[in-house]
């Protein structure tokens, strides 16, 4: 093994919230050297992990985007798009001396003894252990297994004799031209796929359990247009469209709690617009309320407009087998396939199922408690990034980075090398909740793999605000003296 590299903070994750880490640390604590530790041969993250055709994100680019680099494209963004931009990211700051790629995290272990985490990678272009220590781990490399996605085992799956694939995994030379296509799921990843495949299929059907919502509009932000016809600073308009967007979605995210009805019909309204009502009402009502699954937008119509044109179709049924042929629906009827595209989720997975020691014990991340959504308790100078799943996930980090950078310079003014959240005597006998209660969210992938996630206690400080509105307040101002947090000189 190679003579360990040591660095302050290690950064686990080139991805969106990765690089906005580096971008805050080195604004903010420029006194301290930081490295960012990437799997992969490039940055990006699930920008880079995913290349099924015409994947883009679901959240408007200028709240997805960070607070310091203006979005200046469409609000809704091709993923090479949001890659490039990462990457400009990357220039602008110098950061790229900062990345090492390729560099697969195995194992973190922390020693009271030396106070640092021990870090043991994978160096996957020359398959060797190569070992780094830092005084503070961040974890910022997402929150789902990026070498598999989700497939059910449905009966007789090994039977369909024609291609089977999952959009996390596909393949370079697939060719679809003239295939009868099933695309099994409802989320944002089918309805991103079916038109952008439906031209080169003879025919394409999204086969879904149960229905999504779905919002639309045109692919573009009158207040952002407006406001480059003044020829306003980038900057400007950035954060203006920014706080109107931000406004709007807390409208309709609070009406959804309170008003679920309310804004179920204002949904399907704009849907029976595009496709009528009896399609409207027999694939595109969903049973539960508005929000307590992520909003699935579709930018122009898309969707609409390939299942108006006859090249796409929509099957709301349950799967009974598995065919030579296809898929047989609990229904009876029977769906012939070509080609069969699982867009079933992702295995949620805490950390990327790195393995974490303290003290030469292993620690299983479902036994610790989430310290505000940031640290875990017991855990020494470590913090993960999870971003917000209703407003867009980024939003999180320029706030979580924020409370970060002033924790480390708050340990230094006070001489500490070490903080840890513990649990009070009054805390030992919480209740261990799910990270986000099923009433706040529920899709599938958490519900399949909830119990793998750290635990949200029922008190201050040990839960997880999914509430980007509260937060924005609360965090700035947390106190980084109260009486949970134990620092260590």
């Amino acid at each position: 093994m190679t003579k360990t590299e040591h660095v302050n903070v290690l950064i686990i994750g080139a991805g969106i919230s990765g690089i906005g880490a580096a971008h805050h640390f080195k604004e903010q604590c420029p006194q301290k050297s930081f490295l960012i530790l990437e799997s992969k041969d490039t940055h990006g993250g699930t920008w880079a992990t995913h290349t099924y055709p015409g994947i883009r994100s679901d959240s408007d680019l200028y709240t997805f985007g960070y607070r310091f680099k203006p979005w200046t494209g469409a609000p809704i963004a091709d993923g090479h798009l949001i890659n490039d931009y990462i990457g400009e990211v990357i220039k602008d700051d110098g950061l790229e001396s900062h990345i090492r790629y390729g560099h697969e995290v195995i194992k973190a272990s922390w020693s009271d003894a030396t106070q640092v985490w021990t870090v043991i990678v994978n160096r996957l272009d020359t398959n060797e252990e190569v070992e780094f220590s830092c005084n503070f781990f961040f974890w910022t490399g997402g929150y789902y297994d990026h070498k598999q996605g989700y497939t059910p085992e449905w009966p007789g799956l090994d039977r369909f004799e024609g291609t089977i694939v999952h959009p996390q995994t596909w393949p370079d030379d697939l060719d679809l031209s003239g295939k009868k296509v099933v695309v099994i799921g409802s989320g944002a990843t089918a309805a991103t796929l079916i038109p952008n495949i439906a031209d080169d299929c003879a025919h394409v059907t999204m086969l879904q359990r149960s229905p999504t919502y779905f919002w639309t509009g045109e692919n573009r932000n009158e207040l952002a247009d407006r406001l480059r016809m003044l020829k306003l600073p980038e900057e400007w308009v950035h954060e203006t469209v920014r706080r109107d967007l931000l406004h709007t979605a807390k409208e309709i995210q609070y009406t959804a709690a309170e008003q679920p009805e309310l804004v179920k019909e204002e949904l399907l309204k704009v849907v029976r617009g595009f496709v009528g009502d009896e399609v409207a009402e027999k694939h595109f009502m969903p049973s539960y309320r508005p929000w307590q699954q992520r909003l699935a937008f579709v930018p122009d119509g898309d969707l609409f407009h390939a299942v108006n044109s006859g090249k796409a179709s929509i099957v709301t049924d349950q799967i009974e087998a598995f065919t030579e042929k296809g898929i047989m629906l609990k229904s009876g009827e029977a769906l012939e396939a070509d080609v069969i595209i699982t867009a079933t989720g992702f295995n949620l997975l805490a950390m990327g199922g790195v393995g974490f020691e303290v003290n030469g014990k292993s620690v299983d991340l479902a036994d610790t408690y989430t310290y505000r959504g940031i640290l875990l308790s017991g855990l020494p100078n470590l913090a993960m990034m999870f971003g917000y799943l209703r407003t867009s996930w980024t939003m999180r980090v320029d706030l979580v980075c924020d409370y970060l950078c002033r924790l480390i310079n708050h340990m230094d003014k006070k001489g500490a090398k070490v903080v840890t959240p513990t649990l009070r005597e009054q805390d030992r006998n919480m209740p261990k909740n799910r990270w986000i209660s099923e009433q706040e969210f529920n899709p599938g992938y958490f519900n399949r793999r909830h119990h793998l996630m750290p635990k949200s206690g029922d008190r201050e400080p040990w839960v997880f605000s999914p509430d980007y509105y509260t937060e924005k307040d609360q965090l700035p101002n947390f106190d980084l003296d109260d009486d949970t947090l134990i620092y260590t000189r």
